[in-house]
């Protein structure tokens, strides 16, 4: 990559002369970092000692004797780490949604068998080789840190990787303890831990790479030793290991945050919560009594910073919002165990997130994958596929005693092991409100609509690159629509599927033809190459311009101009869609203005296992086998001849079904207008009544106002 194509990428979104001069200062001390880091660990012996270990400790710990330390953390009862990791609480099953799940996956990881993300289940065999790509086969150099290259381009995938070296199997393993005291799963922790310190040394190889990494694996390793601290495996000399595997952590954490005068993301915000946890959990450190302030502060801050006004997180991806409240609401619960006020303008936040999330659940209680999801969990309490989210409103449930949160009866796990019997108790005490229980509601910073009433529900996606313009899990997918009705998924976003293992892969699923909107002469929204994974300009800078709703209907409208310099003239598309709740049907309008003769392309990206039939050539019928529930989708002006292109949907990392895209090609001259009419329908309406309805919508004068 050149030189001037590596500042064009550094500059890309909204940054001022200031800001890059600081950014450019802190590069360059990072550099003369590096290079002293590479000398120091080349000296070290990569084995810390036991005193060595002890010499990190505050007094008076540091004059304890190993038996007086064990004693210490073994009866230890502040700090706190969650309610329902503690043991009396655990000792209360009637609580537990269902003992035999962690014990179960425990046993089958005694054998290490254990699934990772959407690939399925693997066999590490009997010695884990935690250099080694489970999915590929390609191991990695255990090379320092700085001088590898995260993107190898051999079919190898850093980010499977660092899923296996998150160490979330341990959580398992040490929940299993928990609830049986089985003492095969301590002792299976522990020698876990120490092969995975034996081949990876400090700051050597890919597990050192990412300092996000080191804080997530630094979560589960504290989850993971809070649950066997009572267990006769640990010993004097597996806790002082332990202690110094700590504080690498802690310390490696804060010598190599992630974060930029541009724009700080997910990354930073994991660095500085991991950091925050360590400290929190462990003040014997001597170091935490300086990480824990240092660590509130930057959290507090890029609650600011990274969630936007109307509470979604600012990569434009629902996944990431996920994964971003997971952190926040996390740390919350863990500062509010520990003592640590948090400002109420700061829980309000955290509310608002929660209410961006409920909103676009669809009925069925998954969410829509839009922009990247890699399917990452802030704690690995329990395996979650990257669409499900309902739990966190649970937990957000009984934190702010608001039943509208409750949207499903079943206590999930991480309401128990985070909040314990008490927060269970508070839980099933609240009304159920549903997934149907949602709004219609605009949000218009994180440029989502999302028209419902009851189980009808469509999302209109207006968001822009994210991250400040710079685009790192943005999609192509301005103006793309999800739609569900009888708690049917009908029209649904692709999501991610793979990131650097499948290069091809990953262009395809973030292309603007894998979404529900339109192509214009064969160009993308924002320009992507297949090289540059991570990175998107903000081009098409969508907006929503117009935003209505009431008991009888809701209108959205929003434009992007990402077709503003395409060589047959600039076009902007603006799209309007009516929802009718008494008709139960959705109107839409693609207005395209500007000039010049244009190929259009209109996309309408199927869900998985539904069934497309060719009605004629302007309607389709996408139909659910189990319930005979249908979605019509009819052109009601030009576009004629649809065909029907094979695509793929994914919804976790690394796990892909076969799905359809329905398109209507057309060559117009620009400006045009074309309407579509989507009518859900159940089995018992016949072929002859579907055409009568789409007659009687084609014939009706569309009131779609489209003032900005």
């Amino acid at each position: 990559m050149s030189f001037t194509r590596k500042i064009k990428l550094a500059l890309r979104g909204k940054v001022n002369v200031w800001t890059v001069l600081l950014e450019a200062l802190r590069r360059l001390y990072q550099a003369g970092r590096q290079k002293l880091e590479r000398k120091q660990l080349g000296k070290q012996q990569h084995q810390p000692s036991f005193k060595a270990d002890l010499a990190n400790l505050l007094s008076p710990y540091s004059g304890m004797n190993a038996d007086e330390l064990l004693a210490h953390f073994r009866q230890c009862q502040i700090p706190h780490l969650f309610e329902g990791l503690s043991a009396p609480t655990i000792g209360d099953r009637t609580f537990l949604p269902d003992i035999s799940q962690p014990l179960n996956r425990a046993r089958e990881i005694l054998s290490h068998q254990w699934p990772l993300l959407g690939f399925g289940k693997f066999d590490f065999g009997a010695k884990i080789d935690w250099l080694r790509d489970p999915v590929s086969g390609v191991r990695w150099p255990l090379d320092y840190h700085g001088d590898l290259n995260l993107q190898r381009g051999d079919g190898s995938d850093v980010r499977v990787l660092w899923e296996l070296n998150r160490l979330g199997h341990l959580v398992t393993l040490g929940q299993a303890y928990a609830v049986s005291g089985e003492e095969r799963f301590a002792e299976q922790v522990f020698a876990d831990i120490e092969s995975w310190r034996n081949q990876n040394p400090l700051g050597y190889g890919p597990n050192w790479a990412c300092a996000m990494e080191v804080a997530l694996r630094a979560m589960n390793l504290m989850a993971a030793f809070h649950f066997v601290r009572q267990s006769t495996a640990l010993n004097p000399q597996r806790l002082a290991a332990l202690l110094g595997l700590f504080e690498e952590h802690g310390t490696y954490i804060r010598k190599h945050l992630e974060f930029s005068f541009i724009a700080t993301g997910n990354h930073y915000l994991s660095d500085i919560v991991g950091l925050l946890w360590i400290s929190l959990y462990l003040p014997e450190l001597q170091a935490a009594a300086a990480w824990r302030p240092f660590a509130l502060k930057e959290l507090l801050r890029e609650m600011d910073n990274q969630v936007l006004p109307d509470g979604a997180d600012c990569e434009a991806s629902t996944g990431y919002h996920r994964f971003v409240t997971e952190l926040f609401l996390y740390s919350f619960i863990l500062c509010r165990a520990n003592g640590i006020v948090i400002e109420e303008k700061c829980w309000q936040r955290l509310t608002s997130m929660l209410e961006y999330m409920q909103t676009y659940l669809r009925p069925d209680g998954r969410a829509p994958l839009i922009g990247d999801s890699d399917g990452g969990q802030a704690l690995s309490l329990y395996p979650r596929a990257a669409d499900e989210h309902a739990y966190l409103l649970g937990l957000g449930a009984v934190l702010f005693n608001e039943s509208r949160f409750k949207i499903e009866e079943e206590v999930s796990p991480e309401l128990f092991w985070l909040l314990g019997a008490k927060g269970v108790h508070a839980f099933k005490e609240l009304k159920t409100a549903g997934p149907q229980a949602a709004r219609s509601k605009a949000f218009e910073q994180a440029g989502t609509c999302v028209l419902r009433d009851r189980d009808l529900y469509l999302l209109l996606s207006a968001k822009g690159a994210g991250l400040r313009g710079r685009g790192a899990h943005g999609h192509n997918d301005a103006l793309s629509i999800e739609v569900s009705a009888f708690g049917v998924s009908f029209l649904r976003d692709p999501g991610s599927y793979i990131y650097t293992g499948d290069v091809r892969a990953r262009h395809g699923f973030r292309s603007t033809s894998y979404h529900s909107t339109i192509e214009m002469d064969g160009q993308e929204q924002n320009a992507i190459a297949i090289d540059s994974p991570f990175l998107m300009p903000d081009q098409a800078k969508p907006r929503i311009v117009h935003w209505e709703s009431n008991d009888g209907h809701d209108l959205a409208v929003a434009e992007h101009r990402g077709y503003h310099a395409l060589p047959a003239g600039q076009v902007t598309h603006r799209r309007a869609v009516w929802f009718d709740k008494r008709d139960k049907h959705w109107l839409i309008e693609d207005s395209l203005s500007g000039a010049g003769t244009h190929v259009i392309r209109f996309f309408f990206h199927t869900a998985p296992g539904r069934e497309i039939r060719l009605l004629n050539d302007k309607v389709i019928e996408i139909r659910h086998a189990e319930s005979g529930a249908r979605l019509f989708i009819a052109s009601l002006d030009s576009p004629s001849g649809v065909t029907l292109e094979p695509r793929g949907s994914s919804n976790h990392y690394g796990s892909k079904s076969v799905s359809t895209a329905a398109c209507w090609t057309l060559r117009a001259e620009v400006p045009i207008s074309v309407r579509w009419l989507l009518l859900p329908l159940d089995a018992d309406v016949d072929e002859a009544r579907v055409f009568h309805l789409i007659e009687q919508a084609g014939s009706m004068s569309v009131n779609m106002k489209s003032e900005g």
